[in-house]
């Protein structure tokens, strides 16, 4: 019963028909409306007031969420901006979607809305269908086991915990644990606590929490000050573009980062530090949108198995239709399903899904007071089912082409400043010659009325809702022209 509703799910999400009409478009702006520039005089006295209780020096602006409405941000300014980076790729139908809404009027709802229980002891009913009627039928296939979370980083850190247990369950042979274990793991010594380790890639981005940064590469910025374990970082493919033009030096490229990947399996085993994890974005986001080849993936994938490894994927900027797939790692067409796929961000809670073995033996190991939140699932189900309704992920396939197209044209006409364009679905970015250069043009086209993100060193990103259609995409490559004719 379980796999059917799984099947017929993802079938209806990645059938390729029209998307039909969202009401809500209906109710937004005509385009971008700007008053002042960014960030406007009241947003500058909020980020004053903001600045008497913490650190406001990240803040762009702020947003008057009661005016923002689909793919359109309104701030307390009052201006009208189209949202392309959509509170960092969080918001999958956009501002105050009706369905959503219809969440919080249900007086059903109330008591799930009011009330957080403690899960890990005191789950409810609710909940516990919650996980079998709207997380079990996006899993990934061939993963069974869900465990519900917070946020990304809660959901990777606890993703390494499991791996961690079930490498030492191995080693053990399932046995119970020793004296010895539990007395040497009370002060951090092995046997009890192991020297093991993960690999992450350079310029990846799994968190800002402690054990998170160990495998986190994108900027100094996060990690400065901050001790952190002795794991390998392998480097990620970074290819030439267009890909179609640079076939062989983007092959080379994924030798190249294959062969050191396998060196450091060795290294680390000799160091009497093996490897027992791998952790990876199916696309690199924060680090600056880098692609790896479906080659590359499956390679990995076998060399993470041949080294007795568990392939943990981080899908939690890419999951959710943004790449035009429902999962991002569907794209790879690997030879099996990876072990652990971790998620967040546009599902508005947090968790991972992952192979049975995963799942530890004793209680308490994989464990905090909330396990997630009743609240959110209501509001994923919500999203889910417009998801299917509106064959969104297609809608996100089919808008991404014409976003994408578009990119590519401009970056003939300014081949000088748009710089390897790229992207899936929606998911999309490209280059610019330089950070300052980067962060002027995302200024302008702020002030333009469209806001959007970068990334990385030079990129700037792609992040819109679900809901983003064809004639936002135009939006913005109309902008885009007028903005790099004064840049």
């Amino acid at each position: 019963m379980k796999a059917a509703r799984l099947f017929h799910f993802r079938g209806l999400v990645h059938t390729r028909i029209q998307c039909r009409g969202n009401s809500i478009l209906s109710q937004e702006p005509s385009g971008p409306k700007m008053k002042t520039k960014i960030p406007g005089p009241k947003s500058k006295q909020f980020m004053d007031d903001l600045e008497k209780t913490q650190n406001p020096l990240s803040t762009i602006f702020v947003l008057d969420v009661d005016k923002s409405i689909g793919n359109y941000a309104v701030d307390v300014d009052g201006n009208v901006m189209l949202d392309v980076y959509e509170q960092i790729a969080s918001l999958p139908l956009g501002y105050n979607h009706p369905a959503i809404q219809k969440v919080f009027q249900d007086s059903k709802n109330l008591s799930q809305l009011v009330n957080r229980p403690a899960l890990g002891v005191h789950p409810t009913p609710q909940f516990i269908k919650q996980i079998d009627q709207t997380l079990l039928p996006v899993a990934p296939k061939g993963l069974e086991y869900i465990q519900p979370m917070m946020c990304g980083s809660c959901s990777n850190e606890n993703a390494f915990k499991a791996i961690c247990i079930w490498h030492a369950n191995k080693q053990r042979n399932g046995k119970a644990f020793t004296e010895e274990e539990l007395k040497s793991s009370m002060v951090n010594k092995p046997p009890g606590s192991p020297s093991v380790s993960l690999m992450s890639f350079e310029g990846a981005f799994h968190g800002r929490t402690f054990g998170a940064l160990s495998c986190t590469h994108s900027k100094a910025i996060h990690k400065i000050d901050i001790p952190s374990f002795d794991w390998p970082i392998a480097p990620f493919p970074r290819y030439k573009y267009p890909l179609e033009e640079n076939d062989r030096e983007n092959k080379k490229e994924d030798e190249r980062c294959l062969a050191r990947i396998e060196e450091l399996f060795h290294e680390y085993k000799s160091k009497k530090n093996p490897v027992v994890g791998v952790i990876i974005e199916p696309i690199q986001s924060e680090g600056g949108d880098f692609h790896g080849s479906a080659t590359f993936f499956q390679r990995l994938q076998k060399l993470t198995k041949q080294n007795s490894a568990a392939l943990l994927i981080d899908e939690v900027q890419t999951g959710l239709g943004a790449t035009g797939k429902f999962w991002a790692h569907e794209h790879f067409n690997l030879p099996e399903a990876p072990d652990i796929v971790t998620f967040s961000k546009k599902f508005q809670t947090g968790g991972y899904f992952a192979k049975k073995e995963f799942q530890p033996k004793q209680p308490y190991r994989i464990f905090n007071t909330w396990m997630g939140e009743p609240a959110k699932m209501l509001v994923l189900d919500a999203i889910l089912k417009t998801v299917k309704q509106e064959n969104l992920v297609e809608n996100t396939r089919k808008t991404g082409e014409v976003l994408l197209n578009g990119l590519k044209d401009i970056s003939k006409q300014y081949s000088k400043l748009i710089l390897n364009t790229r992207g899936l679905g929606t998911f999309c970015s490209f280059d610019m010659p330089n950070a300052s250069v980067r962060d002027k043009f995302i200024g302008e086209m702020r002030n333009a009325g469209i806001q959007m993100g970068p990334c990385g060193d030079v990129a700037v990103r792609f992040r819109p809702a679900l809901i983003f259609a064809d004639k936002h995409a135009h939006i913005v490559h109309d902008k885009m022209n007028e903005v790099l004719k004064k840049l």
